[in-house]
C-alpha cells in the first residue's frame, strides 16, 4: 500500500494514496499504524481522500489504528472520506465510534 506519513508534534497524518482499502492492502496500514503506536504516537489522522472503496478489511485496519489510539489515549480522527466509504462506515455503523471530520483542519483541532 501506499502510504504518505507526515509526522507533527503532537500527531501523525497518514494518507492513503491506493483507490482501495481492501484485502490486499489493509495489512500494510495495520502495520504501520502498529508501527507508529509503539513509537509512541497517540494521535492519528487518516486521510482517506484518495480512497474511493473499503471493504471490511479496511474497516478493520481503521478500527485496529481507532483502537490503539484510545488505549494509548490518543484519538484517531478520520477525514476526506468519499462517498462509498461514507456509506460502507455508516453501513457498519461505526459512524458511532470512529472520530469523523470534514477537513484535515477540523481534525488537527479534534486533536488538539
Amino acid at each position: 500500500m501506499n502510504l504518505k506519513i507526515t509526522h507533527q508534534s503532537n500527531y501523525a497524518i497518514i494518507a492513503t494514496t491506493d483507490e482501495k482499502l481492501n484485502s490486499l492492502n489493509a495489512p500494510a496500514l495495520k502495520e504501520e499504524v502498529i508501527s507508529l503506536n509503539k513509537s509512541n504516537v497517540s494521535n492519528l489522522i487518516l486521510d482517506l481522500s484518495q480512497t474511493s472503496y473499503c471493504d471490511s478489511s479496511g474497516l478493520s485496519a481503521i478500527l485496529v489504528a481507532n483502537r490503539l489510539c484510545k488505549n494509548s489515549n490518543g484519538k484517531c480522527v478520520l477525514f476526506g472520506l468519499q462517498p462509498n466509504v461514507k456509506k460502507m462506515i455508516e453501513i457498519a455503523q461505526l459512524h458511532r465510534v470512529l472520530a469523523i471530520s470534514k477537513s484535515l483542519d477540523e481534525a488537527v483541532n479534534m486533536i488538539d
